[in-house]
């Protein structure tokens, strides 16, 4: 079963996403809440497996609830973003700070569903109609001045190769396929790159890829 806690500052929002989820027999909403307080309170008391949150509320904004969870000690959940508005600087920031991707507040509610299955996998989430070339722009304004490329330089050539694909927006099969190695080799490089980077998960992985200069503008969405 999957534990799931909804934050947004308009209760209707969040019973509405409640219900939505509710009706699914593997997702249970342990806790809602409408300020990023009461956010970072309610995720130390349930413990849930999935957090959407609103990126925009009173006292305590989404971006910094979001930090606020994610640097706990014990925290094992993933965040995905809720936005009525399109990817910005803030949804960027989120997606540095560890969140695992965001969706529109307009998600039809079985693309909703997925999306919390997806994250809760160990995917990514990013809604569609982000490209990379937003990314790319975010990722050059707030990145500069950052030193990378020590972290880089820990992967292989071949984790590099899979990291590339992985910004590019693809799957485990597609990049298996592009290298001509096995789905079950891609899983490991996968796993091995993140935890040398010291990343969460792929939407980390994307952000870090521009950020270092690894990947580049391309015209292919990312959604993943």
């Amino acid at each position: 079963m999957l534990r799931v806690m909804v934050v947004d500052d308009q209760a209707l929002v969040r019973c509405g996403f409640a219900l939505i989820l509710n009706n699914e027999p593997d997702i249970e909403v342990v806790a809602e809440a409408g300020t990023g307080i009461e956010a970072v309170k309610a995720a130390r008391a349930h413990q849930p497996d999935i957090i959407l949150m609103d990126i925009r509320m009173p006292e305590m904004d989404g971006l910094e609830a979001t930090a606020r969870i994610l640097e706990a000690s014990d925290a094992t959940c993933r965040v995905i973003i809720l936005t009525t508005f399109d990817p910005d600087e803030y949804v960027f920031r989120a997606l540095r700070a560890g969140a695992s991707g965001f969706v529109l507040k307009d998600i039809p509610p079985e693309a909703l569903v997925q999306a919390v299955r997806t994250v809760a996998e160990g995917g990514a989430m990013l809604a569609p109609g982000i490209t990379q070339r937003l990314i790319s722009q975010f990722a050059q304004k707030l990145g500069a001045g950052r030193n990378l490329s020590e972290r880089l330089e820990r992967l292989t050539t071949r984790e590099r190769e899979v990291l590339e694909a992985i910004a590019a927006g693809k799957s485990n099969a597609e990049i298996a396929e592009a290298l001509f190695i096995g789905p079950a080799t891609v899983k490991t490089h996968v796993s091995s790159l993140l935890s040398k980077l010291g990343l969460r998960d792929r939407a980390q992985a994307v952000v870090f890829a521009y950020e270092c200069g690894l990947a580049t503008v391309g015209e292919r969405d990312v959604g993943f």
